[in-house]
C-alpha cells in the first residue's frame, strides 16, 4: 500500500509547502474543498475524498470524511494481522497521515452581534472525528494541527523515513489538546447564550501569554495564561510601550488595580496599588490633579507600586511620576511628551490600554485554586443599591460626606478584608488592609492617614461587631461612617455614633475580599 496523506485545514499557513515536500517523500495526498483548490492551484496533485470513500460529498459539505473508507484506514492496527487482513477484504488503504486543523469556530463568535446559526454552522464534525481516530493509532498514523510542527516531522522523516515515538505521542497530547479546547469554546458559548449559570461541570481555555521568570517567588515557576477571547479594559490587551516583561506579581498588582479603577466610571481617577491592595487613590478635575492626591495620600507605600489611571498621562503628571520609583504605569493613553519624559527611566514599565474604563460584562466569574478543587462565583460587579441606603443614626451626612463617603466605599470595596479606608475632599486618607480583627484596620488606617485622617470620613468592607471602632474613629476626628449592617450589637454602634455626633449609613451590601 501506497502512503497517504489527508490534509484538510483552516489554517493554511505552510500548508503548500509542506504538501509538496511530503509528496516527494512519496505520499500521496488526499483533500478536501478550499485546501484541495489551493494545494492544485500550487501544483500539488491531489486525489477528491469522495474518491476514496466512493460517495459524494453531501448536505452542503456536512458530510464528506464520515465513513469507513475513512476512518478504517485511519483506526487500523498495522500490527493487527486481523485489522490488514479486513482492509485488504474491503479495499480499504491506510491513511498515514492526517493534517487537519478545525473550522474558525473561535473566529465566527468573535464577529459582532454573530448569527446562532452561522455558529452552529461553524462547528466542526468530521475534523475533530478524524483527529481523534488518528491520535488513538498514534503509532502508525503521523497527526499534524500545528502549523509549527510541520518542520520537525519533515525533519525526521527525511532523516530516518519515520516518526519518533515521543515526537508522535506529543503530537497526539496536541490533538487531544485542541479538541478539548474547541469543546469548551462551543459549550461555554451554548452556556453563555442559555444564561444556564453554574452547571454541574465545568471547563474554561486559556491561551499561553507570556512565561514568566518566576512566581511569587524566585523557585516557583509560572506562567500567564488569557483569555481565548480578548476582553476590554483587561490587562492582557494591553500595549507595553517601555520597560521589561512583566512579572507574576506585577500582574496581579495591576489586575487589582484595574479592579479599583473600573468603579470610576464618571471620574477622571487615579489609583496607586501595593501588592493588589490600595494605597492611594485620588479623583480630579485633571490627571495631574488626580495623581497628586493619590500620591499624597501615602507617599511611603506607593514606592514601588503600581499606577492606574482612566485618563491621559500628560507632561505634568509624567514630571511627578519620573520623581519617584513606579513599578508600573497604566493609563488610557500618553501624550508623546509624557513618554520622552517617563521613557528615560530603564525600570519603569509603561503599559497602554485605550479601553482601560470598559465595565465588567456579565458571566464574569472571579475564580481561586484550592488543592483539589476550584472556587468559582460571580464576580463582584455591584458596588450598592442606592434604595438600600440607611441612614441610621440622628446626625445626617452633609453633601460633601456623601461624595466622600461613596469614594472610600469604592476603595474599601478592592480592599483585602477586613479593610477599613478613610476618604476626604476626593483623595483616600488611610487604607488598612488584611488584619484578623476590624479594631486593628481601623487603626492601621487611622495611623497611615496622619493628619488626613482628621475630618474624613470611614468606610468599612463588613459590619461592625463591638461600637470600639467608632471609638477609635470619633479618636481620629472621623465625622461620617459607612458600612454593610447587620451585626446584632448594630445598636451599640449606632449609639456610639449618636454620643460623638458622627453620621452613620448602612448599605445593606457587604464586600469581603480574601
Amino acid at each position: 500500500m501506497r502512503k497517504r496523506a489527508l490534509i484538510s485545514v483552516s489554517d493554511k499557513t505552510g500548508i503548500c509547502e509542506f504538501a509538496k515536500e511530503i509528496e516527494k517523500l512519496g505520499y500521496e495526498i488526499i483533500s478536501t474543498g478550499g485546501t484541495k483548490k489551493i494545494l492544485e492551484e500550487n501544483g500539488v496533485k491531489t486525489i477528491g475524498i469522495s474518491d476514496i470513500t466512493g460517495f459524494p460529498e453531501c448536505l452542503d459539505g456536512r458530510v464528506k470524511t464520515l465513513h469507513p473508507c475513512v476512518h478504517a484506514g485511519l483506526l487500523a492496527m498495522r500490527s493487527n494481522k486481523e485489522h490488514m487482513k479486513q482492509l485488504e477484504e474491503l479495499n480499504i488503504n491506510t491513511i498515514d497521515m492526517v493534517v487537519v486543523n478545525l473550522y474558525p469556530f473561535k473566529q465566527t463568535i468573535s464577529k459582532p452581534n454573530v448569527d446562532f446559526s452561522e455558529a452552529v454552522e461553524n462547528i466542526d464534525i468530521g475534523g475533530p472525528t478524524m483527529l481523534r481516530s488518528a491520535a488513538k493509532n498514534y503509532q502508525d498514523v503521523i497527526v499534524l494541527v500545528d502549523p509549527t510542527d510541520y518542520a520537525e516531522v519533515l525533519s525526521q522523516l527525511k532523516e530516518n523515513d519515520k516518526v519518533e515515538i515521543n515526537t508522535r505521542m506529543k503530537l497526539m497530547y496536541k490533538v487531544y489538546r485542541h479538541t478539548a479546547v474547541y469543546d469548551t469554546l462551543i459549550s461555554n458559548y451554548l452556556s453563555e447564550k442559555l444564561d444556564l449559570g453554574f452547571t454541574d461541570q465545568i471547563t474554561f481555555a486559556y491561551e499561553k501569554a507570556q512565561d514568566l521568570r518566576y512566581g511569587e517567588n524566585p523557585h516557583q515557576n509560572a506562567v500567564f495564561y488569557k483569555e481565548c477571547f480578548d476582553y476590554p479594559g483587561s490587562l492582557p490587551i494591553a500595549k507595553q510601550l517601555h520597560g521589561k516583561e512583566l512579572s507574576y506579581n506585577n500582574i496581579n498588582d495591576t489586575n487589582g488595580a484595574l479592579d479599583l479603577l473600573r468603579e470610576f466610571q464618571d471620574e477622571i481617577a487615579v489609583v496607586a496599588v501595593k501588592h493588589a491592595n490600595p494605597c492611594g487613590v485620588g479623583v480630579g478635575k485633571s490627571v495631574h490633579e488626580a495623581y497628586i492626591k493619590a500620591y499624597t495620600a501615602d507617599e511611603v507605600s506607593v514606592f514601588g507600586g503600581i499606577i492606574a489611571t482612566n485618563g491621559v498621562i500628560d507632561a505634568e503628571t509624567a514630571e511627578e511620576i519620573a520623581k519617584i520609583f513606579i513599578e508600573i504605569v497604566i493609563a488610557k493613553d500618553f501624550t508623546s511628551e509624557a513618554l520622552e519624559i517617563l521613557t528615560k527611566k530603564k525600570n519603569i514599565r509603561l503599559l497602554q490600554l485605550p479601553s482601560i474604563n470598559t465595565p465588567l460584562k456579565k458571566n464574569t466569574y472571579d475564580m481561586k485554586k484550592v488543592v483539589g478543587g476550584l472556587l468559582v462565583q460571580d464576580i463582584d460587579n455591584e458596588l450598592l443599591n442606592e434604595n438600600d441606603l440607611k441612614v441610621v443614626t440622628q446626625k445626617q451626612p452633609s453633601e460633601k460626606e456623601m461624595k466622600d463617603l461613596i469614594l472610600a466605599w469604592k476603595i474599601v470595596k478592592h480592599a483585602k478584608s477586613n479593610a477599613i479606608a478613610l476618604a476626604k475632599d476626593g483623595q483616600s486618607a488611610g487604607v488598612g488592609v488584611g488584619q484578623c480583627n476590624r479594631i486593628w484596620s481601623t487603626k492601621q488606617a487611622i495611623s497611615y492617614g496622619g493628619e488626613l485622617a482628621k475630618g474624613a470620613v470611614l468606610a468599612s468592607d463588613a459590619f461592625f461587631p463591638f461600637d470600639d471602632c467608632v471609638e477609635e474613629a470619633h479618636k481620629a476626628g472621623i465625622t461620617a461612617i459607612i458600612q454593610p449592617g447587620g451585626s446584632i450589637r448594630d445598636e451599640d454602634s449606632i449609639k456610639k455614633c449618636d454620643e460623638y455626633g458622627i453620621s452613620m449609613i448602612f448599605t445593606s451590601m457587604r464586600h469581603f475580599k480574601h
